[in-house]
Order: structure tokens, then sequence, then C-alpha cells
């Protein structure tokens, strides 16, 4: 009895140190092998300062991540995300369904975008780029994403002042995203909230994250947003300051089969433009401030104390159509007639965009035959 005891635990004493062995030296490989991958992107620098494993709960997490832009002329390295720790996981919940899926957890994230690197097709393209990179640490489909207290900021050092405005407190929650549990037409959700000067965003979505156009119907509300704390964004590229005011905007947006269909109801409160600080101001920028200062004054509702219009949007992807000109009747109509009231309208969804497309064939048709009709010659 004793000899078999004695057999049996030189067999699981060494299988012991092999897996503490391999417990310890883990977090080295996946560090070395996360910071070379880092630092032979093309077009970008990064580094990771730890890595820490959690085996029982199949996760590891990366410490001190941070990843720059290499400007291609100069070289030089642009901050462009960092975080304070990003959690990669295995999401278990979704093994009741039979699909193994990960799970990201970004904790006090910074997203920094310049100007020169904010247009559209580079922020499409510095996301697909950054997607790559977290599919290299984390082989699984995501499923679930959260940000904890994330920063967004947006840097133009070129300016005059230089801007440098941001989302703080931005929380995100994305689930359902690999549509593990398939129950709807849009299984997906997005949620965000994040603090914008003295206001509050409040943010979303419901979608198909696997459709091949987008598909989604989105709500999003910013209010009480303190316009003085925009003032160096302000004067650098409107050319004027306030004194006092807030700003608000709220937005439906709805997207199927290529087509999307939304508003935007943008709100100013309160505002005055000229004030005591402008007196130092050139005599051209007074006048342009006092013309800017009339203009609200003309077209603000009086008793609302607001200047608001309601922005149509409707198209297909690469070809946007906005309703200029129903935006400048909405404001004459808040000034003089109705005040828009600042909410959403919870007006627009996939079912609109169905609807609008309909009456879009309707009308083409329509068109035809009555181009065809010899009446109508």
């Amino acid at each position: 009895m004793v000899k078999k005891n004695h057999k049996k635990w030189k067999v699981i004493i060494p299988i012991l140190i092999i897996l503490i062995t391999l417990r310890l030296i883990l977090p080295f490989v996946v560090l070395h092998y996360a910071n070379k991958t880092l630092s032979s992107m093309h077009g970008y620098y990064g580094h990771v300062s730890d890595v820490d494993l959690a085996i029982y709960r199949g996760a590891y997490v990366v410490k001190g991540i941070y990843i720059d832009k290499i400007d291609s002329a100069t070289r030089m390295r642009v901050p462009f995300i960092s975080s304070q720790a990003i959690d990669l996981s295995v999401e278990w919940k979704s093994l009741f369904h039979g699909r193994v899926v990960g799970e990201l957890a970004f904790r006090n994230p910074v997203l920094r975008f310049t100007k020169d690197q904010a247009e559209p097709g580079a922020v499409q393209k510095d996301t697909n780029d950054f997607r790559k990179v977290l599919k290299s640490f984390m082989p699984l489909q995501i499923n679930r994403f959260e940000i904890n207290n994330g920063i967004i900021q947006f840097i133009d050092e070129g300016s005059n002042p230089i801007i440098d405005i941001s989302m703080t407190n931005t929380e995100v929650l994305a689930e359902n995203l690999s549509n593990v549990v398939e129950n709807q037409d849009l299984p997906s959700t997005v949620v965000a909230s994040a603090n914008v000067y003295k206001g509050s965003l409040n943010f979303k979505m419901k979608l198909n994250a696997l459709a091949d156009d987008p598909t989604f119907d989105l709500n999003a509300e910013l209010k009480d947003t303190d316009l003085t704390d925009l003032n160096d964004f302000l004067k650098a590229y409107a050319k004027f300051d306030v004194q006092s005011g807030t700003f608000g905007l709220y937005t439906e947006v709805a997207a199927k089969d290529g087509k999307f269909l939304g508003y935007v109801k943008p709100f100013i409160s309160n505002l005055d433009v000229v004030g005591d600080e402008d007196r130092k101001d050139s005599f051209f920028n007074k006048i342009y401030e006092a013309i800017v200062g009339a203009a609200g004054v003309v077209l603000k509702n009086q008793k609302e104390e607001q200047i608001a219009t309601k922005v149509p949007i409707e198209g297909e992807f690469g070809d946007t159509t906005v309703g200029t000109w129903y935006a400048i009747v909405e404001v004459l109509r808040n000034a003089f007639i109705q005040a828009l009231y600042p909410t959403i309208d919870n007006e627009i969804t996939i079912l609109s965009v169905e609807k609008a497309a309909k009456e879009e064939e309707k009308g083409f048709f329509k068109k035809l035959f009555r181009k065809s009709d010899p009446k109508n010659n």
C-alpha cells in the first residue's frame, strides 16, 4: 500500500511542478508576445507593462497598455489609445447557448483623435487596425464589450487657440455582438453614457452586428452642455465666443438594406454672445459677434429662451441627404410659432426605413409611368 502511494506521488508531484512552472512562465511569454506584436504594427507602436493570468476563469488582464500612431513624415509618435487595463476572458454564460465567445472590458481607457486623423475614413481605418490588434490577443469572437470610466478627446494643436475637448466618465456596454441569442431582428444592444462639460450624453442602440449592410435603430441625447466651456472651440472654428448658453442635441436614426432615415434636433438655450470680455476684441470681430448675437435674438423663441431646429437626414450610405431648407423652416417655426420640445420624439424605427423605401419605389414608378403616358406629353 505504501509503495502504491509512493508511486502515485511520483506521478502527481512532477505534474504539479510542470503546472506551477507553466503558470509562472506563461505571463512572461504572453507579455513578450504582446509587446512584439504591438511594436511591429504598421503605422503604430504599442507597449504593455504587465500581464496577469486568471486561468480559473479563462481570462488574462493586460495592464498599462498604450498604442501610438506614427506620423509617416516626421516618424514622431502621437498618442492614440491607452488603457489602465484590458480584461480578456471567455464569456461563460454563452456556453449554455452552445457558443464559445469572448468578452472585453477596458478600465480607464483614453482615446485621442487629432484634427488630421479625425476624418471618417481615417477613423474607420484606425478602428479596423485596432480590431486586428485585439484579434491577435483575443482569438475568440467578441460577444460582450465594456468600457469603464473612459475619456474620448479631440485635439487640434494647429488651431488658435489650441483645441482640446473631451467626453469624460464614458461608460459603454455592448452585448450579444456575436448574435449568440437569436430571438429578434436586432439582437445586439449598445448602451453608453458620458459627461460633456456639465452636460450628459446618453446613447442607446439596437443592431444586427452580423448583417451585411448596417442594420440598427439608435437614439441619443446630449443635454445641458455649457457653451462657455467650449469657447476655445468656438473661437477657433466659429470666430466668436459666448458669455452664457447651454447646448443640447437629440437624434434618432435607423438603417436597413443600405438606407438610413432619421433626424437631428440641436438646441441652444439662454444664449448671450456679446459681453464685457469682448471690449478688447478688434472692431470687425465686435461687429461679427454683434451680428451673431442679434441673429440669436431674432431666431430665439422668446417664451422658451431657446434656439432650435429639426434637421431630417435620409439617404444611402455614401450618398447622404440633409434637409437644409427644412432646417431653416424649423428654425423660423421655433422662433415665431411653436417651440420644439427638447426631447427624443420616438418616431424613427427600422419600420420607418422600410416604409420610406417603399414610398420611394412608388414615387419612382409613378414618375416612370407618367412619362410613358402619352396623355402627359
